[in-house]
């Protein structure tokens, strides 16, 4: 017992002689306000990742692939909204609305809907595809059930065909938009995550310009081209995807599950720590990998989803999954669907003007998603969260308003422009709230066990809360007409109401870490809790260690 006490007296001691050093050096040092002391020290000590650097480079164009995924997910969204608008297609197929040309009804919102009855089929693979066959294989996977869905919708001669290629469509992008999603936020160094995974969503755009581009070009064309063409780009990035998916790394933390350390670890350093192991982030990340990432039979039972709902702090990671699902789909961004019906509301019936305002939103639409990721990392979740839903509110109100008393009948050009302006300005916020949030925030909370059926889980909510806006929107639009925006408007701040109390911040900390944050009894004010610490030399001057004010070596 006695040698039991001099360990720990000796062990106490040497703690006081680091609070000693602690003070001498904590004079005059720099403090700041930190989420997590460890990962500040890691960040400030070790080799700092440079964004022009090889290493980074590298790891840009191979998150380039997996990108590709959403991009052509982009595509789908847009050539939709932009062929229902074209006289060729709504003629060709005999949809209901034709001759008035509004492409309003039934068939119009079958052909949407099918689309995500295809993706909640898929949910059922999506997850298992991506935990047992790896991030890659579910991408590859994905890609090629796409690039058949395209084909299938670009030479379809019937309603019966096209809705065929919509359901495979839709199939193969849950697979997808399951995989690549959690590909990107793993393999992604913390520093720089809410960037990088914000930009996976972002690339919707990318598609959406491109297709949209394609269709004002195309839409002059008299023949079944000018939807044919737009429809078929979508097998271009769907092959980058399909293909490209076999030339990338693993992720690191699917490699230690699967057993292969030494692989996860070479990957791991080379991207995060510029090719050095011992470098203190890549062992911060290292160690949290090992403790987090467990070696058991749910991975391997595909129709295993207990662990999403077995512990309150499951239970509140899918919470907030299901928060951004549903909000990311019912904040007003449905109507993005039928912007020629919007655009019709306004007085604007010509056609290629349809075309090129639709081009124009996306181009308005993608600035604001591109400065929506930048802040992503600067502001944090919640903020943007909030007041972004908050100025969607009030954009829709405004659209409503201006709508209702100049647009519909286009005897003022004035009021009519004025609301077209502020459904740009819509989708502007909108983008720069959801599109990088809606990649980030559900890849952030879910923990690397459930992170695949999560994100599939995700889908399906996705899927059931984009089916009611693609199916009672253009019923709604063509019975209702503008009232419809007030719908849009009361939702957005009942949303605000619940982002304020129950949405957790994951800004500033590492993924494993958040675990922590789950389990507290108030995980919103445990997400919002900070330190204010300082980084000073320990010693001999070799080593360094986070304070706090008091002198303290911080936890």
């Amino acid at each position: 017992m006695a040698d039991g006490h001099e360990k720990i007296n000796e062990k106490a001691s040497s703690h006081e002689s680091e609070r000693e050093n602690a003070h001498d050096n904590v004079d005059g040092a720099k403090f700041m306000e930190v989420m997590n002391a460890e990962y500040a020290l890691a960040l400030s000590t070790g080799p700092q990742l440079k964004a022009t650097s090889w290493r980074s480079i590298q790891l840009f164009l191979i998150m380039l692939v997996a990108y590709m995924g959403s991009l052509s997910s982009g595509f789908d969204g847009s050539v939709m909204s932009a062929v229902n608008g074209m006289l060729q297609y709504l003629d060709y197929f005999g949809i209901d609305g034709a001759d008035a040309g509004g492409g309003v009804g039934t068939t119009t919102a079958i052909i949407f809907g099918m689309y995500s009855i295809g993706s909640i089929v898929a949910v059922a693979f999506a997850g298992p595809t991506a935990d047992i066959l790896g991030r890659r294989g579910g991408m590859s996977i994905g890609g090629f059930i796409i690039i058949i869905g395209a084909a299938v919708v670009t030479t379809a001669k019937n309603v019966n065909q096209l809705l065929a290629g919509r359901f495979v469509l839709g199939f193969g992008v849950a697979i997808g938009t399951t995989a690549a999603p959690s590909y990107v936020v793993e393999m992604s160094p913390p520093q720089w995550r809410g960037r990088l995974t914000g930009m996976y969503n972002t690339f919707y755009y990318s598609g959406s310009i491109l297709c949209t581009g394609i269709t004002v070009a195309s839409g002059r064309n008299p023949s079944t081209l000018s939807w044919r063409l737009p429809l078929a780009i979508q097998i271009v990035p769907a092959a980058i995807l399909a293909f490209g998916s076999w030339f990338m790394p693993e992720s690191p933390r699917w490699l230690i599950a699967a057993g292969r350390n030494d692989e996860a670890m070479q990957i791991l350093a080379k991207y995060h720590g510029d090719g050095d192991e011992n470098a203190p982030l890549v062992k911060l990340e290292w160690k949290e990998y090992k403790e987090a990432v467990k070696l058991d039979a749910s991975d391997k039972r595909w129709y295993d989803w207990s662990e999403l709902f077995n512990t309150r702090n499951a239970r509140y990671r899918t919470f907030m999954l299901l928060l951004m699902a549903f909000f990311g789909q019912w904040s007003g961004n449905g109507l993005g669907y039928f912007l020629t019906i919007l655009f019709r509301n306004t007085g604007v019936v010509a056609q290629n003007q349809l075309l090129t305002l639709n081009f124009a939103n996306t181009i308005v639409s993608a600035t604001g998603a591109v400065i929506g990721t930048l802040l992503t990392d600067k502001i944090g979740r919640r903020g943007i969260w909030l007041w972004g839903t908050f100025a969607c509110s009030g954009t829709l109100a405004i659209v409503t308003g201006l709508t209702a008393k100049w647009g519909s009948n286009g005897a003022n050009l004035a009021g009519a422009n004025a609301a077209i302006a502020f459904i740009f300005l819509f989708g502007f916020v909108f983008s720069l709230t959801y599109t990088p949030l809606q990649a980030v925030y559900p890849t952030e909370v879910l923990k690397y066990n459930t992170r695949a059926k999560g994100m599939a889980f995700k889908t399906l909510a996705v899927s059931c809360a984009g089916f009611v806006n693609i199916y009672a929107g253009p019923i709604a639009l063509g019975t209702i007409g503008w009232k419809y925006y007030l719908v849009y408007v009361g939702w957005d701040l009942f949303e605000c109401f619940m982002v304020y109390f129950f949405v957790v911040e994951t800004k500033g900390r590492t993924l494993e870490e958040l675990d922590e944050i789950f389990r507290d009894p108030n995980p919103v004010k445990a997400s919002k809790r900070k330190l204010k610490v300082a980084i000073v030399k320990k010693g001999n001057g070799k080593d360094v260690e986070v304070v706090d004010e008091a002198g303290n070596v911080a936890a």
